[in-house]
């Protein structure tokens, strides 16, 4: 799509753009709150207004299963079934496949898998796929890609990085959406060689955006960088970067450091929900006792709903009382932390001062033990193949 992504200003491998759709811009680097069903959990269309957010992602796999791509289609798209005029992109659903639905049999042909829900066998190809996305209405669409776990062995990831490329052509083939633009996926794991290949053949197919898939999903941070790296260096200039599943405050600094433009998690509202609150010095819990007796905000320097009006105490109250209440206002506090971040770093690129932000930032943030996290890693169940 001409005209769809520029860049306007560089300050190292670091980048600040705009998305042009046609429901309103994007400015980049953006990060994308996750409404998988159609919803950002607890928040309302308004509420994300409010936090700032102008883009959100939602998946075609959940969509197709319940409430059904036809019923959203009967109502004219996605943006009217939700009350968001502002840009969306719908993930494939790919992900989904493998990672909820019970997976029956996999070919070059497509998909066949068993719903979480139901049970029920359902099929995605990717001329489904792209077909589902265009009925949605959704501003960007993705290719379906096999999503490969960490860990598999090398031959196994190169095997799934081919069938990925075989569906990402016929994606494109498939794609007629007048006014949506479609993004192709880099597969290859913590590879750097397949990862190499991989961006080679969907260049040479021209697609309007590149993501970056299957990072954060159990490597080690460092070897999420270096393939961010490696991918900014590798990607079109011209073309935007989607680095998925990323959500972190720290890895949203380190990647936008290596040139990524486009990044969605739900890490920022997961974590709200379970008491786990964003601050400049690191994730801290608000439901220690240490917030019991706080009389003044859980943190001075937001500008959330959440900040301005209740107190530390407050919010520990409702997390300890259950109520409803506390998944809201910590979900907004989260989103609006993350929208903060985004704006201050596409601000340090415009003034050619990213560098000096990404040592502040690292002066004072403190991450979650990166232990704990593969520790996590390894007591997931594993998938079955």
């Amino acid at each position: 799509m001409s005209g769809f992504f520029e860049v306007y200003f560089r300050d190292g491998s670091s980048r600040a753009g705009a998305l042009n759709t046609s429901h309103g811009n994007v400015d980049t680097p953006a990060f994308m709150p996750v409404a998988t069903q159609g919803s950002v959990k607890a928040l309302a269309p308004d509420d994300l207004k409010t936090l700032g957010a102008s883009i959100l992602l939602s998946n075609t796999y959940h969509l197709m299963l319940r409430p059904g791509i036809d019923l959203i289609h009967r109502q004219n798209n996605l943006h009217t079934f939700m009350n968001w005029q502002r840009p969306i992109l719908t993930d494939s659903g790919g992900f989904q496949t493998f990672s909820l639905g019970r997976l029956t049999n996999m070919s070059d042909r497509g998909v066949i898998f068993r719903s979480h829900i139901d049970g029920r066998e359902h099929f995605l190809s990717p001329e489904l796929s792209i077909q589902y996305q265009g009925l949605l209405g959704s501003d960007i669409a993705m290719v379906l890609d096999e999503c490969s776990p960490y860990g598999l062995e090398y031959e196994e990831l190169n095997s799934a990085m081919q069938r990925t490329h075989v569906w990402a052509r016929r994606s494109r083939d498939a794609h007629d959406s007048i006014g949506q633009s479609i993004f192709a996926v880099v597969q290859g794991g913590v590879f750097p060689d397949l990862r190499l290949a991989s961006a080679e053949i969907l260049i040479s197919m021209d697609f309007d955006g590149y993501a970056v898939g299957g990072l954060s999903v159990g490597e080690p941070k460092d070897a999420m960088y270096k393939i961010a790296s490696l991918m900014g260096s590798t990607l079109p200039e011209h073309k935007p970067r989607y680095l998925m599943g990323v959500g972190s405050p720290e890895d949203l600094v380190e990647c936008v450091a290596h040139g990524m433009d486009l990044f969605d998690c739900s890490l920022p509202t997961r974590v709200a929900r379970n008491g786990g609150l964003f601050t400049d010095r690191g994730r801290v819990n608000i439901t220690n006792t240490s917030f019991r007796e706080v009389d003044g905000p859980f943190d001075l320097t937001c500008d959330c709903y959440c900040c301005t009006n209740f107190s530390a105490s407050y919010i520990h109250h409702l997390f300890k009382a259950k109520e409803l209440l506390a998944y809201r206002l910590a979900s907004i506090h989260n989103l609006r932390f993350v929208m903060r971040l985004m704006d201050t770093m596409r601000q340090a690129i415009k003034e050619g001062k990213f560098q000096e932000f990404r040592d502040k930032f690292w002066s004072s943030y403190k991450p979650s033990d990166e232990r704990a996290r593969l520790l996590q890693r390894d007591r997931r169940p594993q998938r079955i193949h």
